[in-house]
């Protein structure tokens, strides 16, 4: 198993370690087995395991985090996950930037996986947590051209019929939007539609 994080001041085990080790988790890094190998990653395009992947670095509180965007040529995923882009602004919406990392990341991506945990009525309220509203998701995913936005990353004291209100309020006729939710398995060769 290689893991991949973004490249920091220091190594990307020391960097792993921070998170999981005890009292969060029961062990260190070095102590999950033979096999186990940590890299930092620059800003870039690079080939890992076949696939293209573009790491650019997105806003977000608390260090350095990289969005995705993993293609095998045919289809392409653009993963933003700890997603702030009201740290560069209130953008047009009062929702954040629409910055040229985000729009290069999901440009005609099949699926768009966005962070999602707040709505915009939570403004600016909760802004300062470093997270996207479930409205910016859809709106970057609309002015990218997307085929799926999927909400993840949800409030962690939302019930799951608040997260299908929230799905039900931020649909709209030009674009898929779906919520994640565990078990869910996501065909990309074909349409872009939950498979399960």
């Amino acid at each position: 198993m290689r893991l991949w994080v973004p490249r920091q001041d220091e190594s990307a085990e020391s960097l792993v370690a921070r998170f999981m080790s005890p009292p969060s988790f029961p062990i260190l890094p070095v102590q999950l087995g033979p096999g186990w190998t940590f890299d930092g990653l620059e800003e870039g395009l690079h080939a890992i395991e076949g696939f293209a992947v573009l790491a650019r670095e997105i806003p977000h509180k608390g260090g350095r985090t990289f969005g995705y965007r993993v293609s095998d040529g045919d289809r392409a995923i653009a993963y933003l996950s700890d997603h702030s882009p009201t740290s560069l602004g209130p953008g047009p919406d009062g929702l954040g930037e629409r910055h040229a990392a985000a729009l290069e990341l999901a440009r005609g991506a099949d699926l768009l996986i966005h962070d999602a945990q707040h709505l915009a009525a939570e403004f600016p309220g909760v802004g300062y947590l470093g997270h996207s509203a479930a409205e910016y998701a859809v709106a970057l995913g609309r002015e990218a051209g997307v085929g799926t936005v999927v909400l993840f990353h949800h409030g962690h004291l939302r019930t799951d019929d608040e997260i299908d209100d929230i799905l039900a309020a931020v649909q709209c006729d030009d674009i898929a939007v779906i919520a994640a939710y565990e078990g869910l398995t996501l065909d990309v060769k074909n349409a872009s539609v939950p498979a399960g």
